[in-house]
């Protein structure tokens, strides 16, 4: 698999990857780089070598800088824990000041390099190279995804050692770089878990609710410490604002701490700085939940975590008794899956059931005369708000038996249905939000426990008519579909509240930013997950799809929703042991895991409770 090297004539592996299953090892051969004119890109581990494992080759013994600097890009894709390879092709001095962890920058392709002109040549002693690509996303120094577009561009410089006369680069950028397929191959997205600042504080009688934060680890280098020392150190710099942490300020793993695995009950032990000392018992606990929700994805599995501090132990929960030290959305399992039937009324079926007769639901907007087009229910399924057939009217009524509806809780003067009231979204605390397209006067509503005067949501920097709202269950994310241009773009933001108790909030959505960039047509999308929302939309020129994206904008490692013709509305659960509901061309539409599209019954507007 090797290549010939330009000018030289050598062969010369620049990786090893050993594939775990079968225990073969191959080489992978380096691109052809002369050294002059351009050199080729750095080849990406394929995708679905998921077992594949790459060890880094330090620099051969006058290795050319072509050489070099192929085996330095090659080195970045390895699972070398902490790049001591890659820093033997860095001079002395370079090699202490380059920072790794700084930043990942991925590209559409390995990086490619050429020589600069004028940039020296061999017989000089030194030479720089520029490195290409187009970029696809960063990882930044808190391991937090960002998409990103347009041209990379970097300069190394190399040196030649005037007595062993070996090259070397002498000058580098921060963090590294690789190719999207290798980036999938290295790292894997995990959620860590932080509780809303808006709700109860440690030690009260409610429940902290947890809020889920994405972050990207490398997959094969030891990922259980690195997600720990990750859930330490503090949430994101996006999210922050919202959340907080039960972990003192400080608090992190003691310097001589080495790589931490669960013993044989699954229970894993985690040593703590002096930071830590002196908490109280349900503060103590709710650090643990945090652990233990965040460990739940990774193996081996983790089913209790105990916290130390100097060798005394804190506190240790188990697995079962975390659910009762915080409330997790992913954890609720709605009893019913809502819609509207063919009559215009609110009906319901079982969640999860194979049922596909539906009943009506209970209360005035299931037994009442008034049509609907949309609807939502409230997350402990008591309450169902529903916008009139011609989109006008909002209404909200008990989910009782020989309850009345009363007069709507809000009206649009919007000229066009298209331009009156989307389909409401009710959040953790109760609040109902929807948004009014009036295109003379566009807002965004939260009527406090659905009722009241509703009060304007501040949206700065908000570029476009919102035309969807979906609440995540946590109450401190919401997602809006925007429109601008004739394109319509999936934002998530912030939700945040200022005021004293007992006054009216200033309620705001801040910090937007787009979770599906590559779309330019987004049609439907709801929560699914923690950290996961469905989308349907296309992109510029393709076909409708429907796929799941995560809330930092990536992609997760999950298979896409069988395809489905001419989806209008899609629907899904927190607990993603629930199907997909969908209303297309076919009317309601479920899909089980593992099986194909089911039609449920004729109807529209597909809702579980949220």
């Amino acid at each position: 698999m090797g290549a010939d090297r330009g000018g030289r004539g050598r062969r010369t592996p620049a990786r090893v990857m050993a594939y775990a299953a079968g225990g073969v090892l191959l080489l992978a051969g380096c691109a052809s780089m002369p050294d002059s004119g351009d050199l080729r890109g750095v080849e990406s581990t394929p995708r679905q070598d998921t077992q594949v494992r790459v060890f880094a080759v330090p620099p051969g013994e006058d290795a050319p800088p072509s050489e070099i600097v192929q085996g330095f890009l090659e080195a970045l894709t390895s699972d070398d824990p902490h790049y001591k390879t890659a820093r033997q092709y860095l001079t002395g001095e370079a090699a202490k000041t380059w920072q790794p962890e700084r930043s990942t920058t991925v590209l559409t392709e390995g990086p490619g390099a050429k020589p600069e002109v004028g940039g020296g040549g061999e017989d000089t002693g030194e030479i720089s190279y520029t490195l290409t690509g187009t970029k696809v996303a960063t990882v930044d120094a808190q391991q937090a995804y960002a998409p990103a577009t347009g041209a990379y561009g970097r300069t190394v410089h190399l040196t030649q050692d005037e007595k062993s006369r070996q090259w070397r680069i002498d000058a580098l950028p921060q963090g590294v770089v690789m190719g999207e397929s290798d980036f999938q191959r290295n790292y894997m997205s995990v959620n860590k878990y932080y509780f809303a600042s808006n709700t109860t504080v440690a030690g009260a009688d409610t429940q902290p609710t947890t809020v889920a934060d994405p972050v990207y680890v490398r997959r094969r280098v030891d990922p259980m410490t690195q997600v720990v020392r990750s859930v330490l150190s503090g949430p994101t710099r996006w999210l922050g604002p919202v959340v907080r942490s039960s972990f003192p300020t400080g608090t992190a793993l003691p310097k001589n701490a080495g790589a931490l695995t669960p013993d044989d009950r699954n229970k894993l032990t985690v040593p703590l700085n002096d930071k830590a000392a002196g908490v109280g018992t349900n503060r103590c606990e709710e650090m643990a939940a945090q652990l233990l929700f965040t460990l739940q994805s990774l193996s081996p599995a983790v089913e209790e975590v105990e916290l130390r501090v100097g060798g005394a132990e804190l506190c240790s929960l188990a697995q079962g008794a975390a659910d009762a030290a915080a409330s997790r959305s992913s954890a609720r399992h709605p009893d019913y899956l809502y819609f509207v039937d063919a009559k215009d009324r609110l009906v319901r079926i079982p969640a999860g059931s194979s049922d596909t007769k539906p009943d009506p639901a209970p209360g005035a907007l299931g037994e009442g005369d008034t049509a609907l087009r949309s609807v939502a229910v409230s997350r402990d399924e008591h309450t169902a708000a529903g916008v009139s057939l011609d989109g006008k009217s909002l209404y909200v009524g008990s989910l009782v038996s020989g309850g009345s509806l009363g007069e709507p809780v809000l009206r649009s003067h919007g000229r066009t249905e298209a331009d009156r009231l989307t389909t409401p979204s009710w959040d953790a605390h109760d609040g109902l939000w929807v948004a009014d397209r009036d295109s003379d006067k566009p807002r965004l509503l939260l009527l406090e426990e659905g009722k009241g005067d509703p009060l304007e949501v501040r949206v700065p920097h908000l570029d476009g008519r919102v035309q969807a709202v979906r609440v995540a269950a946590d109450g401190v994310r919401i997602a809006l579909v925007v429109e601008k241009g004739g394109k319509k773009t999936l934002l998530i933001g912030l939700i945040e509240r200022e005021g004293k108790p007992g006054e009216q909030p200033t309620v705001s959505v801040v910090e937007l930013r787009s979770a599906t960039p590559e779309l330019e047509e987004v049609t439907a999308m709801s929560w699914a997950g923690d950290s996961r929302l469905v989308v349907v939309g296309r992109e510029h020129g393709g076909v409708e799809q429907m796929r799941y994206v995560q809330v930092d904008g990536s992609t997760p490692d999950v298979p896409a929703p069988a395809a489905l013709t001419g989806v209008k509305e899609v629907t899904a659960a927190e607990d993603e042991r629930l199907p997909l509901v969908a209303y297309s061309v076919d009317g309601i539409v479920r899909l089980p895991s593992g099986a194909q599209w089911q039609k449920v019954t004729e109807g529209t507007a597909p809702v579980y409770p949220g």
